[in-house]
């Protein structure tokens, strides 16, 4: 006796979008500037000795970079001084941000987010795809819930086989 199963995808029969967040990784390199370096015995910033080396140093290296500019030492840097870098940095980085390397991840993520026609997803069943091979800051998750809210008609997140209710428009 031959018994002829019919095997059914489920997921691909649910009308499900998955929309995978790593599709907005920004491109470009990383790099840190670090103000500690500029600082006096790691503690005090001196504006003429900053000034000097802000004027001569050359910024061209960050040429196409996202940089991210910090400050790691416990020291009180004024906020010119971030000032002055961004100054400098902004003919050639392709982005700056104040802040870690993490602020930096999400400050490029949330612009590409940004940027991105979410049109297309009006009145879709949306999975944010919470797993993969790039990772994905939290803050993308919360701004892609933000503006999918009002266009989805529910939002999930995980995977189409086990997802996590979000979000589900009344109807």
């Amino acid at each position: 006796m031959e018994i002829q199963e019919n095997i059914v995808n489920k997921v691909a029969m649910s009308g499900l979008t998955t929309l995978d967040p790593a599709s907005f990784y920004p491109k470009g390199e990383r790099v840190l500037y670090d103000i500690k370096d500029n600082l006096y015995m790691e503690l005090i910033l001196r504006e003429k000795d900053f000034r000097e080396f802000v004027k001569g140093h050359d910024w061209s290296q960050y040429a196409g970079k996202n940089v991210g500019v910090t400050c790691t030492a416990d020291a009180i840097v004024p906020a010119w001084a971030y000032m002055l870098l961004a100054n400098r940095l902004a003919p050639y980085a392709a982005d700056v941000v104040f802040g870690d390397l993490d602020a930096l991840e999400s400050v490029l993520f949330l612009k590409e987010i940004q940027k991105a026609d979410l049109e297309q997803y009006r009145d879709q069943r949306i999975v944010l795809k919470g797993c993969g091979d790039i990772p994905v800051p939290v803050s993308a998750y919360v701004e892609l819930t933000r503006v999918l809210t009002p266009v989805a008609k529910s939002l999930m997140y995980g995977e189409p086989c086990s997802t996590v209710p979000i979000y589900k428009r009344k109807e």
